[in-house]
């Protein structure tokens, strides 16, 4: 781990003609990317610029990247006015290589080799932090899903991701890719979707389109919520989508004609149809019947496999479920 606080200076940013070449420090490396890691390297610094500009103000911000690589976006967020950049990298090649960025500002980066589904991020940085990042796509929804519970701590995200998982991000009730990560994120935060990115910018190209999306953290949320009966409440609904939600929140063993009542909903509703606010009333009033006791759950023995499903909610890393249903 290379590590070194970063302290305010008049300007302490090198000039991009005193860093090595990206190219030269991907050769002298050997970094080709695996696809186990999900690794497609963003090279392009006018997007990377680009990217940091999204962002918004950095000055005397600490800011925390998921899965630099060779550090294409690391070095244009050390062109800002962050105060200091916090790297987590779970491979020890690109580890070796940022060392090579690290040396050049010895003050203001941070390189630490570790897994970011492992990380508690928040635990990484004072003061004022925003997270910038590409993160690798086969864990970037499970990574956004973890961070939720303290996603307040950060003063924004800006994160690239799949075109279609961006989409969903900012998906309004009623259309195709509304789902439970829509609900969640949005309940949690203020997504807006900045500009797409063309797969040629990655080496190597990936398949699919990316997109960079914009996450205002929501302090408080969106709504009043318990945020584990938000989540049982959105994977019980959007995990038989097509289903009206008398038949969906079955699994939710409570009486679901309660239930819906509670939360004036409709027994025919769907959930692509339901806001978030409608969400959170069904997480309200879900929470309401299980205080009340068995008698307005499904069964005694179904009361039992709620209190069992809760406790190894609770024994969950960050109490959250990183499924997406929808």
């Amino acid at each position: 781990m290379t590590d070194a606080r970063g302290e305010e200076g008049p300007d302490r940013r090198a000039h991009p003609r005193s860093l090595p070449p990206l190219g030269d420090v991907i050769a002298r490396h050997g970094l080709s990317a695996r696809k186990r890691l999900g690794q497609n390297f963003l090279l392009d610094l006018n997007l990377t610029r680009r990217i940091v500009r999204a962002a918004g103000n950095l000055r005397g911000v600490e800011v925390v990247e998921i899965g630099p690589g060779p550090g294409g976006l690391t070095r244009a967020i050390l062109e800002s006015d962050a105060r200091r950049v916090v790297a987590i990298e779970r491979d020890a090649r690109c580890v070796n290589a940022l060392g090579e960025l690290a040396a050049v500002y010895p003050d203001r980066l941070v390189v630490m080799n570790e897994d970011a589904l492992e990380t508690d991020l928040a635990a990484r940085v004072s003061g004022p932090a925003k997270i910038i990042a590409n993160p690798p796509y086969n864990i970037a929804t499970a990574l956004l899903t973890r961070w939720i519970p303290y996603l307040a701590r950060f003063d924004g995200l800006t994160l690239m991701f799949q075109k279609e998982v961006a989409e969903r991000l900012v998906a309004r009730p009623g259309t195709k890719p509304y789902g439970r990560l829509s609900v969640l994120v949005q309940w949690a935060t203020k997504p807006v979707l900045h500009f797409d990115v063309p797969s040629a910018a990655f080496v190597p190209p990936p398949k699919v389109a990316s997109a960079v999306v914009g996450l205002a953290p929501l302090n408080p949320p969106l709504a009043p919520a318990n945020r584990r009966s938000l989540e049982r409440v959105t994977s019980a609904a959007f995990g038989q989508r097509r289903k009206m939600l008398r038949s969906s929140l079955k699994s939710l063993d409570v009486d679901v004609g309660r239930l819906l009542a509670r939360a004036r909903t409709a027994p025919t509703a769907r959930p692509e149809d339901l806001d978030v606010p409608t969400f959170c009333a069904l997480a309200r009033a879900l929470d309401e019947l299980e205080e009340a006791g068995p008698g307005d759950r499904a069964t005694p023995k179904a009361a039992r496999r709620v209190r069992a499903r809760r406790h190894a909610t609770a024994s969950a890393p960050n109490g959250v479920s990183c499924r997406d249903d929808g």
